[in-house]
């Protein structure tokens, strides 16, 4: 095994003779600069911050240690940062999803979401043999025959899109409102599902009232009436982005889904409210409903465009239609959503505190 070479001491005493003035110096210089050290206090620790990690405390670390010393003292916390979900995050390798463009999607459709607005054509004198119970009762039948044919809701509420939009712009007579809303949904099936129902299925389901070539002509009225537009943003759109948003569980969508379709059945609903409002208030009640806490958040207030206050009065509409719905006499949204494969939401209690008159505000702090 190697040994380390022993050095004489005398060689070491004659080494120290012509270097002892240099090491003293150094030690000198050494001990000075750790006192200059000292003195700017990178070596000093401050009183009540022994637990910090030892960095250099200039002027503006110093002030922030203070001061948060100062909250600790007085029992005040910083408030966290607000967080944003990325609710897009999970659907980044989903081609499908369109991730690099679903935001400016959105943008483009509540840019044009008020050129496809109903004008309210039943308080006027437009449509003097129809009224908003003759509505309810057409929108009634038709999401029953939606339901037979088990069409997607994209074809339901572009149905009903189409219906209002041509009633807004056309006198049409009493007898021919169950045309229309066959021709119409005959439309939105040709231009949303891929195997629609056929002509004759639809004359079958009006129990032969109407001809194979009535409901062709009606179809080609409402369609040079309308412009062949056809692609327009409609509630669902916004509704299926708005509970992505609120990340739901199952029973949080099947609410949002239940009280919108009752929105949209109800004519006060259709004239006084954008479709991207009556979405988000679906939302909000669909959370005051579950008591889901905090009813609203800064996600969806980013991804909505709308606080908690704007969508107050839509919201409480909302549940004012679940808290009557079971003693109507057009239930088929309520048989829908009672079914245990949608959680039976519709019989759940509706958002009491949503019902209360005068009430500007039912929700806890922002998180």
């Amino acid at each position: 095994m190697a040994s380390r070479p022993i050095v004489p001491k005398q060689a070491r005493d004659i080494a120290m003779v012509g270097g002892g003035k240099q090491q003293k110096k150094n030690d000198a210089t050494e001990e000075r600069n750790r006192k200059a050290l000292g003195d700017i206090g990178n070596l000093v620790t401050l009183r009540g911050f022994e637990d910090k990690p030892n960095r250099p405390i200039t002027r503006s670390f110093c002030a922030q240690l203070l001061a948060e010393n100062n909250k600790a003292a007085c029992g005040l916390t910083k408030k966290p940062k607000v967080e944003i979900v990325d609710i897009d995050a999970g659907d980044a390798g989903n081609e499908l999803a369109a991730v690099e463009y679903v935001e400016d999607i959105y943008m483009f459709y509540k840019e044009v979401e008020n050129e496809s607005l109903t004008q309210d054509y039943m308080n006027t004198q437009h449509q003097p043999e129809i009224n908003k119970r003759m509505r309810e009762i057409l929108i009634d039948w038709l999401m029953d025959v939606h339901s037979k044919f088990e069409l997607s809701l994209e074809t339901l509420y572009l149905t009903i899109n189409i219906i209002d939009r041509f009633l807004s712009i056309k006198t049409v007579p009493r007898r021919e409102l169950e045309l229309v809303g066959v021709g119409a949904m005959l439309m939105a099936s040709k231009y949303e599902e891929i195997w629609p129902p056929q002509v004759n299925d639809f004359v079958c389901l009006s129990d032969t009232a109407y001809t194979h070539e009535q409901i062709l002509g009606m179809e080609k009225i409402i369609l040079g009436n309308l412009e062949w537009t056809l692609t327009v943003p409609t509630p669902f759109v916004f509704l299926v982005r708005f509970i992505k948003a609120s990340v739901p569980d199952q029973m949080l969508e099947n609410m949002a889904h239940f009280l919108c379709e009752l929105g949209v059945m109800h004519y006060a609903t259709l004239v006084k409210y954008c479709p991207s409002m009556v979405a988000a208030s679906a939302v909000f009640a669909a959370r005051c409903t579950l008591d889901k806490s905090p009813v609203w958040n800064e996600t969806l207030k980013l991804h909505t465009g709308y606080s908690d206050e704007q969508l107050m009065e839509c919201a409480r509409l909302l549940v004012n239609f679940h808290s009557t719905v079971g003693n109507g006499k057009h239930m088929t949204v309520y048989r829908k959503y009672s079914h245990p494969l949608r959680g039976a939401v519709a019989g759940l209690p509706s958002a009491k505190n949503l019902l209360t008159e005068g009430s500007t505000s039912i929700c806890p702090e922002h998180s």
